[in-house]
């Protein structure tokens, strides 16, 4: 039987007082007061340093769906791991490790994978760091062409002067080497140079990172979910952000409050329309456009990109997620997830499918497993 190592960072309690994000002592308004200036206030109590982790109904999730495949091996991506995965003796890293610290740290485990010769699921460290490095990333689908709105790097506040000249506002400002939408809420619209230098210093002293500045796409918002290699990568159905289910006055932006604020037990967004509604025309470009940027950064086995019209309709990609959210429960309106259900595929079948096409790539043979 194959013994499965199973790589993962678990959210510390404190930090999950909802799906993954406000403080403990947030004030969580009960399901009768959810009115649209209460749930505005929450976001700025809310606390994003573990957002990208994952918490242990989602880890005891995963394991459940690799059993059938072979002996699970649990690898927690903290202090020794390095010593413990050489010390298990896994044919292959099932891997979800996030990491914390520093502008690679999503690279970290495959990186140590590598160094071990253990083959693990999943993008290798260059595309890991290159993706999470949004600048980096933009440069990469630009170089291949593919299309992604105009940016600024901002790496010191002299920079925001030079963005607030080559861009036309408004414009979108986020941390630059940060998942989960840590640092992107409704104050990164910025509509006016004022707004743009506020912004833009908060982020730089707030994250201590450089901050993307971009032009923002007015139009819709989009996500879609790639799963296989190669010829045979395919598109899961597309996701449409549904804004008009975000509080009254709220931006139409899937950032951290919608993510992880204003999607509170009991009163759940219904910001997801999947499959999304769209003409076959620009479901194909959505496609179309998904798969490219799936490529160009080299992404393997499975990643979610997210994508964004202008105010022409025509499609952008934002941000590519090569390690992607992956929550178990249906209410907690995690999207690779929902993609898969939509397409047929249970929450077991979706994990063993990555991990075959890990195995596969690497020359593992795993069990049998749910169809």
């Amino acid at each position: 039987m194959a013994r499965i190592g199973f790589a993962y960072n678990q959210r510390p309690p404190a930090s999950a007082t909802t799906a993954a994000g406000p403080r403990t002592d947030a004030p969580i308004p009960d399901d009768d007061s959810l009115d649209a200036s209460a749930l505005l206030a929450l976001a700025p109590d809310a606390d994003d340093e573990f957002a990208e982790w994952d918490d242990p109904a989602t880890i005891d999730a995963v394991e459940a769906a690799l059993r059938p495949l072979g002996e699970v091996i649990r690898l927690e991506a903290v202090g020794d791991f390095a010593e413990r995965l050489r010390r298990a003796r896994v044919d292959i890293v099932f891997n979800i490790a996030e990491g914390l610290h520093g502008p690679n740290r999503e690279s970290h485990i495959p990186a140590i994978c590598e160094f071990l010769g253990v083959p693990y699921t999943a993008s290798d460290p260059f595309t890991l760091a290159l993706c999470l490095d949004k600048a980096r990333t933009k440069e990469a689908l630009s170089a291949r062409g593919v299309r992604t709105a105009p940016w600024v790097l901002v790496q010191d506040p002299d920079d925001l002067a030079r963005a607030e000249r080559a861009l036309p506002f408004p414009v979108f400002a986020k941390p630059v080497h940060e998942g989960s939408s840590k640092g992107i809420t409704e104050r990164s619209l910025c509509r006016t140079p004022v707004e743009l230098h506020e912004t833009g210093r908060f982020l730089l002293e707030r994250y201590r990172q450089p901050v993307l500045v971009e032009r923002y796409l007015a139009g819709e918002e989009f996500t879609a979910a790639v799963l296989g290699n190669g010829r045979d990568a395919r598109v899961l159905p597309v996701i449409r952000m549904n804004f008009a289910s975000l509080p009254e006055g709220a931006l139409p932006i899937y950032g951290f409050e919608a993510k992880w604020v204003w999607d509170v037990p009991g009163a759940a967004l219904d910001i997801h329309e999947c499959p999304a509604p769209v003409d076959a025309r620009l479901l194909a470009e959505l496609e179309h456009l998904t798969l490219a940027a799936y490529r160009a950064t080299g992404c393997r086995d499975w990643a979610r990109v997210d994508l964004r019209l202008d105010d022409a309709g025509v499609p952008h990609v934002v941000e590519i997620n090569p390690l992607p959210g992956i929550m178990p429960d249906p209410a907690a309106n995690s999207c690779l997830p929902m993609a898969a259900r939509t397409a047929g595929l249970s929450y077991e079948a979706l994990i063993q499918a990555v991990a075959r096409l890990g195995a596969e790539r690497c020359g593992v043979a795993l069990a049998g497993g749910v169809a």
